[in-house]
Order: structure tokens, then C-alpha cells, then sequence
């Protein structure tokens, strides 16, 4: 069974593309992560770093000072992740297997961070005074003296105290949304009327005949199965 990221870890990573927008970055980098994995308290990545003196703000006042504030610009779509940001998250499934748990908290996204110390996010850390190997060897000892309460508060239905004031408006919108009640459907599609909504599709440009078309053959009592055909490229997806 494929391993699965708790909550928590999936609010850091949204917390991660909300505050890299913020910053008008059109990437989700390892500093955007770190910023993520300092911002909810309670969990073990935050508690970790807070005993560190890593917090929040220090983090984001790095990265204005090392990376800066982009241009304001209009993201069609997703951020996309950089390349050292897709192995942290390679690297903490791998550091979850190590530790045999069956599932990717905050912790091991943490020990992602970590090794990939070639990343923003390693030179931030060793800014703040930290030695990486330390800051490793502080998150197995943690996790090894931690009692069973501590770290089921990472994987706990129950509501996690997230603190909001020092959040961008965009990270705080987003964590406040109510948790879905279709996490199964939610998991194997998109919502496009969600994505819609927030300006994160493509335009479509020229489309409205056969948009229209669409429309009609959807709104049919029977026979509303629409199906598009043609060549490559000719835009089928986007319609």
C-alpha cells in the first residue's frame, strides 16, 4: 500500500505554494517548504525547529533578504516545484520507509530537507546558526525520546492550533477552507469548478461553438455523453 502524507504534511505544502506566491515567486522552492514546516504548531516538524530558534519569521525574513520579492505577476495554474523540491518529498517517502512508519509526517519531510542541503532551505538553516548534520541527528533523537502523544498530534483527526497571525492572507484563506467530505474523489480528480474559480485553468480562446455544443449535450435527459475528437494538439483538453 502506497505510503500516504498525514495532514499536516499536506498543509505544508500548501502553506508552501500560498507563501510562494505571496512572495511573487513563480516556483515552489526548499525555502518555500521550510516555511511551511515552521508554520503550524503542534507538529513535530514545528516543535523540532522551534527548540532549534527556527521559526516563521525568521525563515520568511531570509528569504526576502537571500531570494527577495519577485515582480507582481499572473500565475496561470499551479507553481511548479523545483526539481530540489520534488527530491525533498522523494526523500522524506524514502526517510519514512527507513524509520518503518506508514505514513510521511512533517518529521520526514524535515529529514527530506535536510539532505537535499544543497537547497535554499540548508542555506537559510546554516544562516540561522545550524549545522545540518546536527539538525538531523536533533529530529531522530526527538522522534526516538518522543512519547506516543507527540507524535500522534501530526497524525490526529482532531483540529491542530495553526498559528494564522503569522501567515499571508492567501495561507490562512487556504487552511481555513472546511475539510473536504469527499477526500476519495477528492484524491483520483480535479474539481474544475473549484480550479475555475480561482483562475488556475487555461483560457480558452475560439472554443465557444463547441463549448456550447458541450453544454447542450450535458443538459440532455439521455444521450449526454459528450465526446470530443481529433487530431493532437488541436485543443481537445483545454475545451
Amino acid at each position: 500500500m502506497a505510503k500516504r502524507f498525514t495532514e499536516n504534511a499536506q498543509k505544508i505544502i500548501l502553506i508552501a505554494q500560498e507563501e510562494a506566491k505571496r512572495l511573487n515567486h513563480d516556483y515552489v522552492g526548499t525555502e518555500h517548504i521550510l516555511l511551511g514546516l515552521s508554520a503550524i504548531e503542534g507538529t513535530v516538524s514545528n516543535k523540532i525547529l522551534s527548540n532549534l530558534g527556527v521559526t516563521f519569521r525568521k525563515v520568511r525574513q531570509e528569504i526576502e533578504k537571500m531570494v527577495g520579492v519577485g515582480d507582481t505577476i499572473m500565475l496561470l495554474g499551479e507553481i511548479p516545484f523545483t526539481p530540489r523540491a520534488k527530491k525533498v518529498l522523494e526523500f522524506s517517502v524514502e526517510e519514512s520507509q527507513m524509520l518503518g512508519t506508514e505514513h510521511i509526517g512533517t518529521e520526514h519531510i524535515l529529514l527530506g530537507l535536510i539532505r537535499e542541503e544543497e537547497g535554499m532551505a540548508g542555506k537559510i538553516l546554516e544562516n540561522l546558526g545550524l549545522n545540518l548534520d546536527l539538525v538531523r541527528e536533533t529530529v531522530l533523537n526527538f522522534l526516538g525520546d518522543a512519547e506516543p502523544g507527540d507524535l500522534n498530534e501530526d497524525i490526529s483527526d482532531l483540529p491542530q492550533e495553526i498559528n494564522l497571525n503569522s501567515l499571508s492572507k492567501e495561507s490562512r484563506a487556504a487552511l481555513e477552507k472546511k475539510k473536504s467530505k469527499t477526500p476519495t474523489l477528492d484524491e483520483y480528480t480535479r474539481d474544475l469548478t473549484r480550479l475555475a474559480a480561482q483562475n488556475k485553468l487555461d483560457p480558452v480562446i475560439g472554443r465557444e461553438e463547441e463549448i456550447e455544443r458541450l453544454v447542450q449535450i450535458l443538459a440532455r435527459r439521455s444521450k449526454n455523453n459528450p465526446v470530443l475528437i481529433g487530431e493532437p494538439g488541436v485543443g481537445k483538453t483545454a475545451i
